[in-house]
């Protein structure tokens, strides 16, 4: 055999082993995208509901601390997959963390949530969004795969509605209301609210204390900054419900040794419930302060509006 045949033989090897070697799919990841890109799928976890999955994808076997995103709209509108939800989840994703974004049930869709809405249906719809939270949970947290979620590290946060949603299910599980509910074999590490509120801040105890992390404008008229009505509805209202707000709840926490953290906006109203999101830095700095063990904090701060 001369020289050149072998030269040729030795180049049909390389090409045809190059291309075997290229065109092989990498496990569990995109052959088109980067070892630290964010990667997204939507699961059902009940019935009708979805969840948005946001992680980095590893071939490892470490379980991850994960968050759980719970949308705000009043129970009547909103989306696991609003601009908001979207870039703060790649954002904590980027960041380490796993990322559910949910879907729950807005029963009052085409309804009021307002003080027409007689307050044992507020309720209901409290007890509801709950449950779903507690659905969600259970799904990502019953196996390690394919979530790799750490179940003593979930954390939660929700907006207006979501936030109440998050506060409820932390803080109102003894209620009569809340106690018979699917409720997770999983640690709540901590909660950030973003203009929520809790139905009542005396079941927050020893045993369900958990950092929280509030930003609420003082002003808001919708969810109150402290204890009043939802919706300051009146008490001849048929809606009329006293709720409690990150003033109240704080100094609750307060009182058992809690640890929290709120920005407050003096000027602020609702508008809080999306401005939350702007802070992703200071989001990010309490679910790390949490996961070092560096718990104590019991503050209030005055912030300013990102749109100034």
């Amino acid at each position: 055999m001369t020289s050149k045949t072998t030269l040729h033989i030795f180049s049909y090897f390389i090409i045809l082993f190059g291309f075997f070697s290229t065109s092989s799919p990498t496990f569990a990841q995109d052959s088109n995208s980067k070892p630290d890109a964010v990667q997204m799928r939507t699961y059902n976890y009940a019935d009708t509901l979805q969840l948005d999955f946001y992680t980095i994808p590893s071939n490892g076997i470490e379980l991850k601390p994960t968050v759980v995103l719970v949308h705000g709209g009043g129970f009547t509108a909103g989306q696991r997959n609003g601009g908001d939800e979207k870039r703060l989840s790649t954002y904590l994703a980027k960041k380490g963390f796993n990322v559910a974004s949910i879907n729950y049930r807005l029963s009052r869709k085409g309804k009021s949530f307002g003080c027409v809405c007689p307050t044992s249906i507020k309720i209901d719809t409290y007890v509801e969004a709950v449950a779903d939270l507690s659905k969600a949970i259970n799904y990502i947290t019953k196996d390690s795969l394919p979530f790799k979620t750490d179940p003593t590290k979930i954390f939660l946060i929700g907006s207006s509605a979501g936030a109440e949603t998050v506060l409820n299910f932390q803080f109102m599980r003894y209620d009569y209301r809340f106690k018979r509910l699917p409720y997770p074999n999983a640690k709540i590490a901590g909660l950030v609210s973003f203009s929520g509120a809790v139905l009542d801040e005396n079941y927050i105890d020893a045993s369900n204390k958990t950092p929280a992390l509030f930003f609420h404008g003082v002003k808001d008229s919708i969810v109150p900054y402290d204890t009043n009505p939802h919706r300051f509805c009146k008490p001849t209202d048929v809606g009329f419900l006293q709720i409690n707000g990150p003033k109240a709840i704080a100094e609750r926490l307060s009182e058992i040794d809690g640890n929290y953290k709120v920005y407050y906006n003096e000027e602020g109203g609702h508008e809080w419930a999306s401005l939350g999101f702007k802070f992703p830095d200071l989001i990010h700095e309490f679910l790390m302060a949490i996961l070092h063990g560096e718990t104590t904090m019991k503050d209030f701060e005055s912030i300013t509006s990102p749109n100034r």
